[in-house]
């Protein structure tokens, strides 16, 4: 397999190609153009991309000044699942989670996303609760690194 680059999200094109992993990941909560904006100033955004192929993003939002907590959140295209990329798009966001500061951390995986939460689990984490959002049917699936 070649290397997978993963680079900060930070132009309107990276933005761009964030959103779209993201909205086809989690259609039930698709963001603006506005919205992923906003996001970008709070979290760190990346976007992974084998060869020249858009594969996967990955959030990282950091923790706060009073609160060790970072959530660490990898996306990898269904076409391009099962090799890996997650493993490596993950590894990258706790690294920089740790590096701002966390103590804890946690993922976030929408229930209709399956292959998502046997990863996540895999790698360690717990489910702590699931809820569903005002206005969404599809619960949300909080966990915690063990």
């Amino acid at each position: 397999m070649n290397d997978l680059r993963i680079e900060p999200a930070d132009d309107d094109a990276s933005l761009l190609d964030w959103r779209f992993v993201h909205n086809a990941i989690i259609p039930t909560a698709a963001l603006s153009v506005a919205e992923v904006t906003k996001r970008a100033g709070r979290n760190r955004l990346f976007i992974a991309h084998l060869d020249d192929v858009l594969v996967g993003c990955s959030t990282v939002r950091p923790p706060g000044s009073d609160n060790p907590l970072a959530t660490v959140i990898a996306r990898v295209l269904p076409a391009h699942r099962g090799r890996g990329l997650g493993a490596l798009l993950y590894a990258h966001g706790l690294e920089l989670a740790r590096e701002l500061g966390a103590e804890v951390i946690e993922t976030c995986v929408l229930e209709s996303n399956p292959e998502g939460l046997r990863f996540a689990l895999r790698q360690g984490f717990v489910e702590l609760e699931r809820y569903v959002l005002p206005g969404d049917t599809v619960p949300y699936i909080d966990l915690r690194l063990g």
